[in-house]
């Protein structure tokens, strides 16, 4: 299946690279284009993509406000942050905000490739240096509620960066059942993210992010 892209960044050499390098791909389709957050919010609305690559430092609306809007209101859409910026902020902003990739724009190709077909997939993706910054930011909550097994089960191959339709696999139960699961999991651990939950996993020693 195709994978629907859209790209927001306020630079057009940017988008125009980016596109014309994913369009070399057969399994992409770039379908739109946005100049800051607003414009993606939109498109996100309009066009339902797969996935948004979203820059952070944008007008109108930044990157980061933008993927809290698009995750909210257009949750099946996934949002990779592609940025410039490696600050504690601002990978803590954007994860928080719902987005399921940190990616620097040095990024090598072939990872940019494979980190957007996972993220279709609903896996977690993290470039190293983000993943560093967060694990020293989320912090397991002091007293969690209590993961039932199966939930506990779910977490374990979350942590693992398995998508839903693998987890279910795994468990041999259905993908909507993965999903009522995971949102229990954000729910009382009191994360935002199933990539912050994957790294409060991570932190009770349930194994790395791929």
């Amino acid at each position: 299946m195709t994978i629907r892209i859209v790209i927001a960044d306020d630079h057009a050499v940017v988008r125009q690279g980016l596109k014309m390098f994913l369009l070399d791909d057969p399994d992409f389709d770039v379908i739109g284009e946005a100049q800051n957050g607003a414009e993606a919010l939109k498109l996100a609305h309009d066009l339902k993509p797969d996935v948004i690559l979203m820059d952070l430092l944008m007008p109108v609306m930044d990157g980061i406000t933008a993927i809290g809007h698009v995750r909210r209101e257009c949750p099946e859409t996934e949002v990779i942050a592609l940025t410039s910026v490696l600050e504690d902020a601002s990978v803590v902003g954007a994860v928080r905000a719902g987005a399921i990739g940190y990616l620097l724009k040095d990024t090598q190709a072939d990872e940019l490739i494979r980190s957007i077909k996972a993220a279709a997939n609903g896996q977690v993706q993290l470039s190293p240096q983000a993943a560093a910054r967060l694990v020293r930011e989320v912090r397991a909550p002091e007293s969690p509620e209590s993961l039932t097994e199966r939930e506990t089960d779910v977490l374990r191959l979350l942590a693992q960066g398995k998508a839903n339709k693998e987890i279910a696999q795994a468990l041999i139960i259905g993908e909507n059942t993965v999903k009522t699961h995971v949102s229990s999991i954000l729910l009382k651990l009191g994360v935002q993210s199933r990539t912050q939950a994957a790294l409060y996993a991570r932190q009770i020693g349930f194994g790395p992010i791929d």
